[in-house]
This record gives C-alpha cells, sequence and structure tokens, in this order.
C-alpha cells in the first residue's frame, strides 16, 4: 500500500513547474509538427508512447492495483482526453491567441469549481495569485495580437469546457494524493493509456499517420517521453505536495516558457508583452507556494491525530486479546501464620526457601505478588518479631532491610520500615 508522504512545498512547486516547462515546451514543437501530422493522430501517439515508456521503466506497476485505482485512472484519463480533443478541434475556428487565453482560464475556474464541490475556503492570499495568473496569461496572448481570424462561438464554449475538464482534473488528482492508497505511478500509467486510446478512436476515422522522418520522430520523442511521460509523472507526484488551487495556478505558467523557448531557439524578439506578462506570472508562483509554517503545523496535528487514533485501535485489540487467568489472586485470604525469628538461623527450616534458591522453583508473576503483600502484611502486624514472610538465601528478610538501615542509613518506603 502506498504511503502519502509528509508535504514538501518545495519538492511539489519545483515538480509543478517542471511539469509546466514540459509541457510549454510542447507548443512550438507541435506547431511544428502539426503541419505534417494530423492532430488527433499526433495525440494518439505521443500519449500511447509515453504509456508505453513507463510501463517498460516499471513492467509490474499495473499489478494487484485496487479497483477504485484503475476506475479514478480512467476518469482522469477521459477528462483530459476529451478536453485535450475539443481544444484541438475547436483551434481550427479560433485564433490561437483566443485558444491559449480560454484554455489559461482554468486557473480561475480551479478555485470556483473547488468551493462548488468541496466547500473549500481559498485564501485570499491564493486570490491574489489567480488573479495575476490570469493577468499574465492575457498579457502572453491577448496583449500580442489577435491574428485576423473569426472567432466561432462553438469553438470558444468547447475549449473553454476543455478549460473546465483541466481544472476538474486537477482537482479530483489533488483529492487522490491525499489517500493513503494513492498509486501515482500507476494513476498516470492508467491515465496516459487512456487518453491514447480516446485521442486514437478520433484518429482513426482517416487512418493514423506516422512521422515520415527521423527529425519528426525525435520531435515525437520530445513530446511523448519528456513532455507526457515525465510531465505527468511529476503532476501525480507535484499535486501531493501542493493543494490543487496553487497548483493550478504554478502550471499556469505555461507562456512563460513558450515564450523563452520562442525567444532561445526560434529567435523571436523580447516584446514588451513578454516582460509584463513574465513578471505577473512570476508574482503569481511566489504568492501560490504555500506557507511553510501552516504547512508544518497542519501536518504535526494530522500525526498526532493519527497517533492517537493508531493507539486507540492498539488499545482495543490488545484488549479484545487479554486473556483472564483462572487463578486470581486473592488478597483478602487471611495472614500467614507467625514464624519464629529462630527459624530464620536454619535454612533449611525457612518456608518457601527451595523457590528462594536459584533453580529451586519458577514462582509465576501473581505468586510474587501475593509474596510482597505478605511481607508487607507481616511488617505491619503486631507480635514477637517480623520474620513472618518469605526467606532471601536463608536470611529473613526483616533482618536484611534492618541491616540495612543500620549500614547505609537511608530511609526506606514509609511502608517498608519499623513501627
Amino acid at each position: 500500500m502506498a504511503v502519502v508522504p509528509a508535504p514538501r512545498p518545495l519538492t511539489g512547486a519545483v515538480l509543478l513547474l517542471f511539469v509546466s516547462a514540459a509541457w510549454g515546451s510542447a507548443f512550438p514543437l507541435m506547431k511544428d509538427l502539426i503541419h505534417r501530422l494530423p492532430v488527433e493522430d499526433l495525440l494518439a501517439e505521443r500519449y500511447l508512447i509515453a504509456a508505453l515508456t513507463l510501463l517498460l521503466i516499471r513492467p509490474g506497476c499495473l499489478r494487484g492495483l485496487p479497483r477504485d485505482t484503475w476506475i479514478n485512472g480512467v476518469v482522469l484519463g477521459v477528462m483530459f482526453g476529451v478536453g485535450q480533443t475539443a481544444q484541438a478541434i475547436a483551434l481550427d475556428s479560433l485564433p490561437s491567441a483566443v485558444s491559449g487565453f480560454a484554455v489559461g482560464c482554468s486557473v480561475v475556474i480551479t478555485p470556483i469549481l473547488a468551493f462548488i464541490l468541496f466547500k473549500a475556503k481559498v485564501p485570499r492570499r491564493i486570490w491574489a495569485g489567480v488573479v495575476l495568473a490570469l493577468a499574465g496569461m492575457t498579457a502572453f496572448t491577448l496583449m500580442r495580437g489577435v491574428e485576423e481570424h473569426g472567432v466561432s462561438v462553438v469553438a470558444l464554449t468547447a475549449t473553454l469546457s476543455a478549460a473546465a475538464l483541466y481544472s476538474g482534473h486537477t482537482l479530483m488528482l489533488g483529492q487522490l494524493s491525499k489517500r493513503r492508497t494513492f498509486h501515482p505511478y500507476a494513476l498516470t500509467v492508467i491515465q496516459l493509456f487512456t487518453i491514447g486510446l480516446l485521442t486514437g478512436g478520433v484518429g482513426m476515422r482517416d487512418g493514423i499517420t506516422l512521422p515520415a522522418s527521423g527529425s519528426d520522430w525525435l520531435l515525437l520523442a520530445h513530446l511523448s517521453v519528456v513532455s507526457c511521460a515525465l510531465g505527468f509523472l511529476a503532476r501525480s507526484y507535484g499535486q501531493a505536495h501542493v493543494p490543487a488551487v496553487p497548483s493550478a495556478i504554478l502550471m499556469s505558467s505555461q507562456p512563460v516558457w513558450v515564450a523563452m523557448i520562442a525567444v532561445i531557439w526560434f529567435d523571436e524578439q523580447v516584446g514588451w508583452s513578454m516582460i509584463v506578462g513574465g513578471g505577473l506570472m512570476a508574482a503569481a508562483m511566489l504568492l501560490a507556494l504555500p506557507a511553510g509554517s501552516a504547512v508544518l503545523g497542519k501536518e504535526r496535528r494530522r500525526r498526532n491525530h493519527d497517533l492517537l487514533a493508531v493507539s486507540h485501535m492498539a488499545a482495543r485489540a490488545l484488549s479484545d486479546l487479554r486473556i483472564k487467568r483462572e487463578d486470581r489472586l486473592r488478597l483478602d485470604s487471611d495472614p500467614a501464620p507467625y514464624v519464629a525469628k529462630s527459624a530464620c538461623a536454619d535454612a533449611g527450616s525457612c518456608p518457601w526457601h527451595t523457590r528462594s534458591l536459584k533453580g529451586g522453583g519458577e514462582p509465576s508473576l501473581e505468586r510474587l505478588i501475593e509474596r510482597a503483600t505478605l511481607i508487607v502484611r507481616a511488617r505491619n502486624l503486631p507480635g514477637p518479631g517480623c520474620c513472618q514472610s518469605v526467606t532471601l538465601l536463608g536470611r529473613c528478610l526483616c533482618d536484611l532491610m534492618e541491616q540495612s538501615e543500620r549500614t547505609h542509613k537511608t530511609a526506606l518506603p514509609r511502608w517498608f520500615r519499623s513501627k
């Protein structure tokens, strides 16, 4: 059974930023490869290759999984696959800037859905990050200009629906990552297979087209291994450390990486929209990072609650396994008969002498407690002498205590001292 790790906000943020960079690097590559491959075929090929890659790395990752993991993986795959298909089909009827802005609206849809579905209260700091992320998205898309292209209301609605599906995917993955039976690796493989089969079914209408050159295969390998396999895997692990809404803010920084790749590899000029959008996105990402003290305090309370629950379960289990003895200890019996103090001089005549010698017997714990009780009672009884109890190596226990008091002058417990 997989165990949910303790939240590490910095680790989760790094993983989610890698997801954003990996997905951001896919846009310019897909923009180049989409001229030679149909969109549906490209999506099916990259997701199936990604799933096969992860399966080859860990062939036994799908064995012995609970049914819930399979169901959740398929549902997540269907949500993301339908969103990808709708976005790709609607892209022909929308300008790329408008499509990018509509998809980026998932950063606003995520906290709204979180409140509607889970009654989750989003802090003001996170809301400020959402607003800054949306403003940065606007700077990167709409402020850079919209090419001459008609805007279809149906295509825009389909793209916004895809953004809502992406938000639901983020929220559902965040809820699953809180469970103790969370299998991020297997869940990623199931998602990728589901997305590949779903998009492949759409692309099968006119046949699947494969890359024709070695350079196209290299591009497809990057899209499959880095963007899909490693990207989805990092997202599954990253959302176990960062809540859903901050995760959406961190992953919405894809335009920053797209702009960086365009400037570095495609010699695109740096404009004011990039600078303004990059600054807004950077501020949003800083606000999206969870406060360390709050996370640690919450984790400490959760661990204390878990320890208390485990201790209660252990106490109930031990109480069920407790065996009641048949020979219960009876403390209301008559006191032991008096034994003359002179009897202690003769080791053989002392009572229970064979029990006091090493190897002479194996008294049970209850018998030892009973004898200790008799010792206490004998000390408090009036009469000649006090040696009315067990002997130790042929000597009276009372004599040993008196000798210890005379030698060390130390006070014994009150119920051991003579009156």
